[in-house]
């Protein structure tokens, strides 16, 4: 069973094998819940597409095609990888 220690600032890293297995990553949220004394319950709740709809939302900019789209990632990627 994997375990963890309490930081001084009451921080626990998550062990990788459990951060693999749940599929975690930075930014993902957990839930604590107690179940019974000494015994907690940890789930990890994993963002819903619907959470991030109207996030990139910009008044008076028109919507950009699938072709638009994929050029500037290709754009993004060269610049970003550039040799």
């Amino acid at each position: 069973m994997p375990t963890a220690t309490i930081t001084s600032k009451g921080q626990v890293t998550i062990p990788k094998k459990i951060r693999d297995e749940l599929g975690l990553k930075p930014g993902d949220i957990l839930n604590f819940e107690m179940e019974a004394v000494n015994t907690l319950v940890v789930t990890a709740k994993k963002k819903d597409y619907k959470e991030a709809y109207g996030m990139l939302y910009r008044e008076n900019q028109k919507p950009k095609s699938d072709e638009e789209i994929n050029e500037g990632i290709v754009e993004y990627l060269k610049e970003k990888y550039k040799r």
